[in-house]
């Protein structure tokens, strides 16, 4: 099912937590945060929109870095009903894709609740002070990946909180595949 979640919630508090990864490390919000902030990414290992943009996640995770600016993916997804996201999964998909920076397993999913992830990919990018200022897309890829040449919305507008600490006014919230939420 397909989701698409409100736009940027300026100055929302980044919410603690603490997870395991795919490198077999436990990361903290304080840990995978960098000089000018952070930007999560709500992923999984089988919707087609992640798949589409799968190369794109790592080259701009690793330019994002290079901003300075932690960078890490979270898989909230229920892997008993969905076991293509299972954390064996995880550690499969981020090797063959090539991430640089820590794939984050949420089984309770209670990280996803705390920052209101409705699908995958969905990105929320911090500034120093770990306050929201960007909650959209990566690009203007779909079921397939947009074109190389076109805006980098994801890059461009985190350069922006780089440089002034502040996101842009405008931004395009991000559509995917709905987070799989475990059954009461």
């Amino acid at each position: 099912m397909s989701a698409q979640p409100p736009v940027c919630d300026f100055g929302w508090q980044a919410a603690a937590f603490s997870l395991p990864a795919t490198d077999g490390k436990t990361y903290s919000l304080a840990e995978l945060s960098g000089e000018k902030g952070l930007v999560l990414m709500f992923i999984c290992n089988h919707c087609p929109y992640v798949v589409a943009i799968a190369d794109k996640l790592a080259r701009e995770g690793a330019a994002l870095q290079k901003l300075g600016f932690g960078v890490a993916a979270i898989c909230a997804n229920d892997a008993t009903e969905y076991p293509a996201d299972n954390f064996e999964n995880m550690s499969i998909f981020a090797t063959k894709n090539g991430f640089r920076f820590p794939y984050l397993h949420d089984e309770s999913q209670s990280v996803a609740k705390a920052y209101g992830a409705e699908c995958t990919p969905e990105f929320f990018g911090f500034n120093g002070d770990l306050t929201l200022q960007y909650h959209g897309r990566l690009d203007a890829s779909g079921r397939s990946a947009s074109p190389e040449g076109e805006p980098r919305e994801l890059y461009e507008a985190m350069r922006v909180v780089a440089e002034t600490g502040a996101g842009p006014a405008v931004q395009v919230a991000s559509i995917g595949c709905s987070i799989k939420w475990k059954t009461a």
